[in-house]
């Protein structure tokens, strides 16, 4: 900045210089952590034949033989996919490559939820991706809901460490007995545990993964601030490398359970001492990602939460 700040003669370099030291730092190139890929771990799944059409279909479009799917957002619908099983417990991750352009009001999501089985009492974990403002700009945020506690809504935002448009990167949801963790290319940047003393507040009851964009203008963007402009429409996203690796709920059982070892779809995957907490390198990288990248918690919003909620504590 020094360079800035000295009476040097007005020069297009100069100038060019002196914009680049003042980018947000969220937009800069970070050296991201090491970390275990737990995306190698679980075998992708064909998404025409693992998900069927929630909304939109005329948007929906399946590439590369099924493996990939792209769904669109444009003046008249939005656009999604729903999985065919129900899960309780697993893994659940997809590469996605966001639309590139002047995105506010656009939300793109991949998230489990049983509102259409528990319209009272719904789960969900959700991770949505929005268009954060009048430049190309992009963050994730997190949310959990559990027993239809949707007025306590739990969000986390993150500014990115890429550009999301360029290229498909990891959104994961890691969800046992133990804690629900969210994952951007395989580093964690949230974990909601699992506890005794706040059993009410932790997704319970089996749910299915959807893929999804759609029109957020209401609140997506600076709280509506910035709604979808369709003349930059149809906003186009690409998922490719699903993975699904949960217990698959049997729609005939009255309890749900994981532990049938006559049937292997209903066994959990994430149930092994590797799943139940993170390494201690999963921590050190989820510290990183939220002291660089986070810029919103409910933890720490105190003009919504006179009280905080008893997890922040």
């Amino acid at each position: 900045m020094d360079h800035c700040q000295q009476k040097l003669p007005f020069s297009f370099f100069l100038i060019i210089f002196c914009l680049a030291t003042l980018v947000s730092s969220h937009s800069r190139p970070y050296s991201t952590p090491s970390v275990t890929h737990l995306t190698d771990s679980f075998p992708h799944v064909p998404i025409d034949s693992a998900f069927s059409n929630a909304f939109g279909a005329t948007n929906v479009k399946f590439l590369s033989h099924g493996s990939m799917a792209t769904l669109a957002l444009d003046k008249i619908s939005g656009s999604g996919l729903v999985s065919k099983n129900r899960y309780y417990y697993g893994f659940f991750s997809a590469a996605i490559k966001l639309p590139a352009g002047l995105s506010p009001g656009v939300v793109v999501a991949f998230y489990m939820s049983n509102a259409d089985k528990f319209p009272h009492n719904h789960d969900e974990i959700d991770i949505e991706i929005l268009g954060h403002d009048k430049r190309n700009d992009w963050v994730v945020q997190t949310n959990i809901y559990a027993n239809g506690s949707v007025s306590t809504g739990r969000e986390e935002k993150f500014y990115f460490w890429f550009d999301p448009t360029q290229q498909h990167h990891y959104y994961s949801i890691l969800w046992n007995n133990y804690h629900t963790v969210f994952f951007v290319d395989n580093i964690p940047v949230r974990e909601f545990k699992h506890s005794n003393t706040h059993l009410s507040i932790y997704p319970s009851k089996p749910m299915s993964v959807y893929a999804t964009i759609w029109d957020g203008s209401e609140w997506a963007t600076h709280g509506g601030k910035y709604p979808v402009n369709y003349k930059y429409s149809p906003f186009i996203v690409s998922f490719a490398e699903m993975e699904l690796s949960g217990c698959i709920a049997d729609p005939t059982a009255s309890i749900s359970s994981c532990s049938n070892s006559n049937h292997p779809s209903q066994i959990d995957p994430v149930n092994g001492a590797e799943f139940t907490k993170l390494s201690q390198q999963q921590i050190a990288a989820m510290n990183w990602a939220r002291n660089k990248l986070m810029f919103y918690s409910y933890c720490n919003d105190r003009t919504r939460y006179k009280v905080l909620p008893p997890e922040c504590h």
